[in-house]
């Protein structure tokens, strides 16, 4: 399989393209000040293999020069909606529209090689036997050889190897194949670009400077593109929006922030990072859990709701204090496990009820194993609050 579709109409000089800087590009109006479309929309969106389904009436939107990273366990729709939008699948139901085109739905179908989307696998996909500029010209069939030659300059400078022009394949690293990878899917100046696990192969060193280096020429290009990954750090830092998959549905589309300080569900907390889960009670100034006090508000039914804590959200210190400020008396915990992570110190610590919550603590600060603490929420935090598997928006 190759890395890019080839080009399926007149190309767009760079200069055109609008470099997207912000969390979340709104509609572009042109001179008339008409609402233009997004670079891509799914619109109902479904596709089954047989009697399993793996996108059921999914509806995104992703606006010109945006970067959507798309994140869920295995077998949740991610890939198969890359390839619904690359046309490597056919839905069953819904439309899939590129730019203004609609691509499939309706009627309609746009073969691959049609449709302006570049594709970058995790396996580079180069051909061994051309060169660096060959693999990339491959996409430029039909274009002028000085044209050729200047693009394969340009996407070769994107992605910092002008100098391996001449090379093979073989002779480049894995690091270095991927961004050629990237610059082969970006010579035809696609429309969209889709990135399935582009960077799973590499080590972590390498895939953190490779993941820059490819957000970078990302957005030097104001190109839209859509990441799928696993990991929960490459999606908060890539995506300018995040989209939760679950069951072929994407459970939540949300800034970084969003999604990981205020998830909508019980699987969205827990997938998008450590979290707990503690039962809260009510007294007349609100709810209390055992790390103090959630929030103040009494329209909730405590019997069914639980706080949600992420580690960096719990406090541990030495000194008992009669109370946390708010007339309740805390009781201490107990530390059971410290894990070393370098910068920071992961503790796990027995509350009295004797469930378990985890906190982040600075590299010098080490409580060892049996050590009495007080846990507490840090100061002015207001976590997520969970009835059933939903959270309740966080009050104003």
């Amino acid at each position: 399989m190759t890395s890019e579709a080839t080009v399926g109409r007149d190309a767009t000089p760079d200069d055109a393209r609008e470099t997207h800087v912000g969390a979340r590009t709104a509609y572009e109006t042109n001179d008339t000040g008409a609402q233009r479309d997004p670079a891509l929309a799914l619109r109902t969106v479904s596709k089954s293999y047989g009697d399993t389904p793996a996108v059921c009436e999914l509806d995104l939107a992703v606006e010109a020069g945006e970067i959507v990273a798309l994140i869920g366990p295995s077998g949740c729709g991610k890939s198969t909606l890359l390839r619904l939008v690359a046309g490597l699948e056919r839905p069953d139901a819904g439309e899939v529209r590129v730019g203004d085109a609609t691509v499939a739905g309706r009627g309609a179908w746009v073969p691959p090689e049609k449709r302006r989307v570049g594709l970058v696998f995790q396996e580079h996909a180069l051909f061994p036997h051309l060169t660096v500029g060959d693999n990339i010209r491959f996409g430029l069939a039909g274009v002028a050889r000085a044209e050729q030659d200047a693009r394969v300059r340009k996407v070769l400078e994107l992605v910092h190897l002008p100098h391996t022009v001449d090379r093979y394949p073989h002779e480049l690293s894995g690091g270095e194949q991927q961004r050629i990878a990237l610059a082969r899917s970006l010579a035809p100046r696609p429309e969209v670009v889709l990135l399935d696990e582009p960077f799973s192969s590499l080590d972590e060193s390498l895939r953190a400077r490779v993941r820059t280096d490819t957000v970078d020429a990302l957005r030097a290009t104001g190109t839209t593109a859509i990441l799928v990954t696993h990991d929960q750090t490459e999606a908060l830092t890539v995506g300018d929006r995040i989209g939760v998959m679950r069951a072929g549905v994407v459970e939540q589309l949300g800034t970084p922030a969003e999604v990981f300080e205020r998830p909508v569900s019980r699987f969205v907390a827990s997938f998008m990072g450590d979290a707990d889960f503690l039962p809260v009670v009510a007294d007349e100034h609100g709810l209390m859990s055992e790390l103090g006090r959630v929030m103040v508000r009494t329209d909730v039914d405590a019997r069914e709701a639980e706080v949600v804590v992420r580690p960096h959200e719990v406090a541990l210190t030495l000194t008992l204090p009669a109370d946390g400020g708010d007339g309740v008396a805390r009781a201490r915990a107990v530390v059971e496990r410290v894990e070393y992570h370098g910068a920071f110190v992961l503790h796990t610590v027995r509350l009295p009820s004797g469930r378990t919550v985890r906190s982040w603590q600075p590299h010098s600060v080490r409580y060892p194993v049996g050590t009495e603490v007080v846990a507490s929420i840090q100061p002015g935090l207001v976590p997520s609050l969970l009835v059933g598997d939903h959270t309740l928006p966080t009050p104003d």
